[in-house]
Order: structure tokens, then C-alpha cells, then sequence
């Protein structure tokens, strides 16, 4: 199957790989090394005014660099989130990363259904042999449908 034939999934060889992650702009990397210069500019004016017989400048600078580290975790936390559904050597292999919580489920392709949870712009209901998963989580609701229709139809052809 070639890969013009899918517009979500990477082909190689017999092998189909869907990546569905979070759109993030900025890696938890490069927001550590924003953060590291931000402490460095408020506590750096922080302590020149403490120097000037401002005292109360410094403790409001630590409190602001508290609150914006905390927001900076909760973003960098969920940053590498995302879906990878992978069709090969007759397993579908589902791996979901939420928040550093992972979870991966096998089926096999044969035994897989695959329908939107509610309506064409919910989740994606991946079951079969007892288990089921959600999926489409990063991929805009408008999108899903299509989504869904492209993995049937690689499992129609495994």
C-alpha cells in the first residue's frame, strides 16, 4: 500500500505507523532554559532593589518564579503526550502516553472494530478481544472520521 493512500499514517516496508501527537510549540527543554533565564532577570532586578533598601521586591519575585515553575510543569508534563497506533506482523499495537502514564493494547487486525464513541467528531473506539481504547485525541474533531476510515481500511488490507 503505498503512502499517498494515507493522509495520517507513515508507511515502510508492510508496516503502518500512525503518530498522533499534542501540538506543542516549545520542547520541555527549551522551557527549562526559558525559565533558568527568567529566575536569572527577576531575582537579578529582585536583588538590586533589595539592595536599594527595597525589601519587599525579592520576596514577590520568588513567589511569581514559584507560580510560573508550577505552570511550567504542568505544561512540560503533558508536552510528549500522544497516540502511536502501528499495524505490523499481524498485531495492531495501540500505545497511548498521557501525562507520563502509558498505556499499550494488542489486537489482532481480524478481530478489530473500529467506530467513533459517540458521533463522527468523538473519540475513536479501537476493540476487540475484550479490550478497547480511545484514540484521536490530537487529531481535530473534524478529522476523526477520516482517521477512523483510513485504519479500517489498512486492517481490511493486513
Amino acid at each position: 500500500m503505498s503512502n499517498s493512500v494515507f493522509r495520517f499514517a507513515t508507511v515502510s516496508g508492510q508496516n503502518i505507523h500512525w503518530f498522533l501527537k499534542r501540538n506543542c510549540s516549545v520542547t520541555p527543554s527549551q522551557l527549562g532554559w526559558l525559565y533558568a533565564s527568567l529566575c536569572v532577570v527577576s531575582l537579578g532586578i529582585g536583588t538590586v532593589f533589595w539592595l536599594h533598601g527595597a525589601p519587599l521586591v525579592l520576596p514577590f519575585a520568588w513567589l511569581e518564579l514559584a507560580a510560573v515553575g508550577i505552570a511550567f510543569l504542568l505544561y512540560a508534563r503533558h508536552a510528549t503526550d500522544g497516540e502511536k497506533i502501528v499495524l505490523q506482523g499481524g498485531r495492531l499495537v495501540v500505545e497511548l502516553e498521557n501525562g507520563g502514564h502509558y498505556e499499550r493494547t494488542e489486537f489482532l487486525p481480524h478481530q478489530v472494530r473500529v467506530e467513533p464513541q459517540a458521533s463522527d467528531r468523538s473519540l475513536i473506539e479501537v476493540s476487540g478481544q475484550g479490550r478497547s481504547v480511545r484514540v484521536g485525541r490530537y487529531v481535530r474533531p473534524e478529522l476523526r472520521a477520516a482517521l477512523a476510515r483510513e485504519i479500517r481500511m489498512a486492517l481490511r488490507s493486513a
